[in-house]
């Protein structure tokens, strides 16, 4: 089995019904979310998820020189920004590829799939 991190992408600051358009179609996407997320658990793929605040209460911090430098909001300038990820434990790409399809049609947003390194150190 391998790791891998599926990322939600979407629009930077906007409204509060986040990239929706109206408070009905956030809630059915976030309904629709959490049944896929059930179906993660239930097949064994579900590591951990969530949803991220808004990029304006971001903090980036730079412990390089001497005294920490704290900054406030998102490190990247981008009119798109991390919204929430999946951390999934599955067989092969394929299937990450298979789920996220899956995940980008329950919460309407595309996907950014990306295995960890295997040479890096991991815990399980």
């Amino acid at each position: 089995m391998t790791h891998y991190l599926m990322t939600v992408h979407g629009p930077g600051e906007v409204d509060g019904h986040a990239n929706y358009g109206s408070r009905e179609a956030m809630e059915q996407a976030f309904a629709a979310t959490e049944a896929f997320n059930e179906e993660l658990r239930e097949q064994g793929y579900w590591v951990f998820a969530g949803g991220l605040e808004s990029a304006s209460k971001a903090a980036v911090v730079d412990g390089q020189g001497e005294a920490p430098l704290v900054t406030d909001g998102p490190y990247l300038e981008s009119k798109e920004l991390l919204a929430g990820f999946w951390l999934i434990d599955v067989p092969d790409r394929a299937t990450a590829l298979e789920l996220a399809a899956r995940a980008s049609r329950a919460c309407g947003g595309r996907i950014e799939v990306r295995a960890f390194d295997e040479h890096s150190e991991r815990s399980r």
